[in-house]
């Protein structure tokens, strides 16, 4: 099995490679290539992206080994949360991660559990093992390859409003999340200043 994985991400980024050689030739049908990416790579996803609050600052604090615990403490809280909503867990760096849903409600649902289970983990710790998750939510049309990485416009905005928009304990997505959320009864979502570039407005995501 995993002979046949690293295989299957081979051959995909071998044919994204061959097609952006094609592309960068002086008289390349640029549109007809983009196309033959599209058609081959091109999937829909809602795309998270997590980070965790204050995170910079407890490093200045308590040090490396604190870091260290916390990264894993966090993984070991919310990877088992993201597999039972059946996310797919692409990549981690450092305190952040980056998973993908095949539909919006699943990711909502999984941020809110996250959540609280963050929060039942933090009752009566110490403040400096707290853990506080902020992230950002996109949904849409996006370029993935293998199981290593997504490309496109909601894949920008979500890491925009994960990892620098958002603050403790919140969730921001994008107006392709909000419009593809099917009405969820417990979900609301409030309107930002802030729009990230590939979103045409962004929401802070509000469980009842």
């Amino acid at each position: 099995m995993a002979l046949r994985r690293v295989i299957s991400v081979g051959a995909s980024e071998d044919r994204l490679e061959k097609l952006i050689q094609k592309r960068l030739k002086p008289d390349a049908n640029k549109e007809l290539i983009d196309k033959r990416i599209w058609d081959l790579f091109g999937e829909v996803w809602c795309v998270m992206f997590t980070d965790l609050a204050g995170f910079s600052r407890k490093v200045a604090t308590y040090g490396i080994i604190h870091f260290l615990q916390t990264i894993y403490e966090s993984q070991r809280l919310l990877v088992p949360i993201i597999e039972e909503y059946d996310g797919i867990l692409l990549k981690t760096e450092g305190d952040s991660m980056l998973v993908i849903f095949r539909n919006v409600v699943k990711g909502l649902e999984c941020c809110k559990t996250m959540h609280q289970v963050l929060y039942d983990y933090n009752t009566n710790k110490h403040e400096e093992d707290h853990i506080v998750l902020c992230v950002g939510l996109g949904f849409g049309t996006m370029l993935r390859i293998g199981d290593e990485d997504v490309y496109g416009a909601e894949v920008n905005a979500a890491s925009k409003l994960g990892e620098d928009t958002a603050e403790a304990w919140e969730v921001l997505a994008t107006d392709s999340v909000k419009e593809n959320a099917n009405n969820i009864s417990n979900i609301t979502f409030e309107p930002i200043d802030f729009i990230p570039p590939g979103a045409q407005s962004a929401y802070k995501v509000i469980f009842k």
